[in-house]
């Protein structure tokens, strides 16, 4: 899904470049072709919110007036979920008067987050894991930041437990894994060389 979730973000107009963080960058070289506006962060060994940190600061360097947090485990991001977040944001910040934004996508059960955007980018940190909804609606409301919920099936479907994947709808579940596939063939090909 992480070559899924990379193919949409760099295909979605709005989005400037993509910082993945990792730990290893051998397998997401081979994820990153055809990509150009990708680049890798190394993962400072802190845990999810610490690569989150990571990658937001590298955004920060290269001059990113918002960030996109968004996890590898949503099957059915797409653009249109995509600028559904965006066009909400874009309200909340006409309305804001010029106040920092948090716009946060909850994860299907509303205890997680699953996109948080976020502008000026460290308006708040990432709070990622068990509760990470109301711990970014906290943050948020402590930096005195709009905030903008946005319910999107696309965007709060993750796959967490074996049972989201018997949720996940047949047709997909086989697109998700001939990208899985695919990549696999150019791994192979990669280490062949």
């Amino acid at each position: 899904m992480l070559a899924n979730t990379i193919h949409v973000l760099t295909g979605w107009e709005p989005c400037r470049f993509v910082h993945v963080v990792t730990a290893s960058n051998s397998e997401l070289d081979v994820i990153a072709r055809g990509f150009g506006s990708i680049g890798f962060v190394a993962d400072p060994g802190s845990g999810l919110n610490g690569a989150l940190r990571a990658g937001r600061d590298a955004a920060l360097a290269a001059g990113a007036t918002a960030v996109l947090m968004v996890p590898a485990d949503l099957p059915l991001i797409n653009h249109a979920s995509l600028d559904n977040l965006l066009a909400a944001a874009d309200a909340a910040l006409a309305a804001g008067n010029g106040r920092p934004l948090v716009a946060i996508a909850p994860a299907d059960a509303r205890t997680g987050t699953n996109a948080l955007l976020v502008t000026p980018p460290s308006t708040i940190e990432p709070h990622f894991g068990e509760e990470s909804f109301e711990a970014h609606l906290r943050a948020a409301a402590a930096a005195h930041a709009s905030v903008q919920v946005v319910d999107d099936a696309q965007l709060g479907f993750d796959l967490d437990t074996p049972e989201d994947l018997e949720r996940l709808d047949p047709a997909r579940q086989m697109e998700l894994e001939a990208i899985g596939d695919e990549l696999a063939r150019e791994l192979v090909f990669a280490a062949g060389r």
